[in-house]
């Protein structure tokens, strides 16, 4: 069974997106898939009818699950940036602090708090001498 798994943001949606979205998902795959498993948006199942008829289409809470949860990391930065005025902005932020953010999310539960303590120190240390501009003389 062959699993494809792309991530997109419904927020800043307009009735065309989901059929683009369907073509480019074909296009990419070179195969027309044998189901279609989509979350309950009503104009997934206008572009499911027009794009690919053929293909039987589940909506159901439960079946997105695998789908929803392969980009949950992309769920953590947006949960980051969301008093952005724009999806670009919010885009421009997101390819900076994609790189920046691991290396102060420490995995918590596995160190103690005097060893999270001289950790963080740490990475702050170095956070600040890579962020400090030199000085001009």
């Amino acid at each position: 069974m062959a699993t494809c798994s792309t991530s997109w943001s419904s927020r800043d949606e307009t009735p065309r997106q989901p059929k683009k979205f369907f073509r480019k998902l074909l296009k990419g795959l070179g195969y027309v898939p044998r189901v279609l498993v989509t979350d309950k948006l009503a104009s997934y199942h206008v572009a499911h009818r027009e794009v690919m008829p053929s293909v039987e289409h589940r909506r159901s809470k439960y079946l997105n699950n695998r789908a929803e949860n392969s980009h949950q990391p992309m769920r953590q930065r947006e949960r980051a940036m969301k008093r952005f005025a724009s999806p670009r902005q919010a885009r421009r932020f997101l390819l900076a602090f994609g790189g920046i953010a691991p290396h102060f999310r420490l995995r918590r539960h596995l160190l103690t708090a005097s060893e999270w303590r001289r950790e963080m120190t740490d990475r702050f240390a170095v956070w600040n001498e890579i962020t400090t501009a030199p000085t001009a003389p």
